[in-house]
C-alpha cells in the first residue's frame, strides 16, 4: 500500500498554494465532461448568477448537499449568519429541481453547543413550503471519537425532503434477515414474513449501520479531504431517488463522491466547489475511475505526479 497521503488541505494553506497552479478551474469557471455530460464548477453555492449558468435551463431530479457546518463557532450571531447563508443555497436548490424531486442534506449537530446548527436549519426549512420533510436518517460511523465523560459520537445526520411526488426505489442492505417476522394470512394460509419477502436481506430504514466510514486503508480514500462521504451511501441515495439519465446536483462536491456515484449509476452530475483544488481532485477522481477502474487513491493522493510534492 502506498504511504503518500495529503494532509487536510483546509488546514494547510501553504500546500494548497503549491497545488493551485495544477488546477484546471479558476473561480467562476465550469468544466464540462465530453463523455457523459457531467459538470464541475468552481462556483459559489449561494450565487444565483453562477448557479443559473451551471444549470443552463436544465432541471435536476435529486440534490445531495454536504455543506461545511464545522467552520464557524456557534455563537448566536454567527449561527444566524450561517442559517441565512443556508437559506440562500436552499432556495437556489429549489429553483434547480424539477416539480417532482428529492433533497438530501448532511448536517451535523454539535452536542457540546446545543446541537447546532441542526435545529435552526430544520426550523429554517419550514419557511420553504415547496419542500416536505420525509425522514431523518442516521448514518452510524464505524469509527468515532471517544470520551470518558460522554457517549462516544458515532453518528452523522442526513435530512431527507421531497418536492412534489418524486421517484423512490426501495433499497436493501447487505444485512441478512435472521429474525422471524410476523404472520399474515395469504389466501387462507398463515405465512411468515421471511416467506413473503422479496429479499433475504433487510431493507434500509432510517438508521444505516451497514456502511463503513472512509479511512486511509480504503481504495476510495481521497486524502486531503476532511468530510468525504462513503461512495456506498451516496449510491444508495442516488439509486433510491433518481432514475437513469436524470441530473443530480451537489453544491458542495469536495471529494467527488456524488460525481462518481452518478458516473457508476448512469446519471449526470452537476457539482460545484468554491475551491479550485477540490474541483481538480473531483476531475482527477473521475479520470482515475475511467482509466483504471479505481475509486480513489487509498493512502496516496491525487497530485502524485507533481515532483517534490506529496
Amino acid at each position: 500500500m502506498k504511504n503518500n497521503p495529503l494532509p487536510r488541505l483546509d488546514k494547510d494553506n501553504e500546500l494548497r498554494g503549491k497545488l493551485l497552479p495544477h488546477c484546471r478551474l479558476q473561480p467562476g469557471e465550469i468544466w464540462e465532461d465530453p463523455q457523459v455530460g457531467h459538470k464541475i464548477g468552481c462556483l459559489d453555492a449561494a450565487d444565483k448568477t453562477q448557479i443559473t449558468t451551471l444549470m443552463d435551463g436544465a432541471k435536476a431530479d435529486l440534490a445531495v448537499h454536504d455543506p461545511p457546518y464545522n467552520l464557524i463557532a456557534f455563537e448566536e450571531r454567527m449561527l444566524q449568519d450561517y442559517i441565512d447563508w443556508c437559506e440562500k443555497w436552499i432556495r437556489l436548490t429549489e429553483s434547480c429541481l424539477s416539480e417532482n424531486s428529492s433533497l438530501y442534506i448532511w448536517l451535523g449537530a454539535d452536542q457540546g453547543q446545543a446541537f447546532q446548527p441542526l435545529p435552526d436549519f430544520m426550523i429554517m426549512m419550514r419557511k420553504i413550503p415547496q419542500f416536505k420533510s420525509r425522514s431523518f436518517i442516521t448514518l452510524r460511523n464505524q469509527r468515532g471519537y471517544g470520551t470518558q465523560k460522554n457517549w462516544m459520537c458515532i453518528r452523522q445526520e442526513l435530512l431527507y425532503y421531497t418536492k412534489g411526488e418524486p421517484h423512490f426505489k426501495v433499497q436493501y442492505t447487505d444485512i441478512p434477515k435472521v429474525l422471524r417476522g410476523y404472520y399474515k394470512d395469504i389466501s387462507g394460509v398463515p405465512t411468515e414474513n421471511l416467506q413473503r419477502s422479496k429479499s433475504q436481506n433487510i431493507r434500509a430504514g432510517n438508521v444505516w449501520v451497514d456502511i463503513q466510514q472512509v479511512f486511509y486503508r480504503m481504495e476510495e480514500n481521497v486524502s486531503g479531504c476532511y468530510a468525504q462521504k462513503p461512495l456506498k451511501v451516496i449510491e444508495r441515495i442516488v439509486d433510491a431517488s433518481s432514475e437513469a439519465g436524470s441530473i443530480v446536483i451537489d453544491f458542495f462536491g469536495h471529494s467527488g463522491s456524488t460525481l462518481l456515484a452518478c458516473e457508476r449509476l448512469g446519471r449526470k452530475c452537476y457539482t460545484i466547489d468554491n475551491d479550485p483544488v477540490y474541483c481538480e481532485m473531483m476531475i482527477r477522481r473521475l479520470e482515475l475511475y475511467r482509466e483504471k477502474g479505481l475509486l480513489g487513491w487509498q493512502n496516496g493522493n491525487a497530485f502524485e505526479e507533481i515532483p517534490g510534492e506529496k
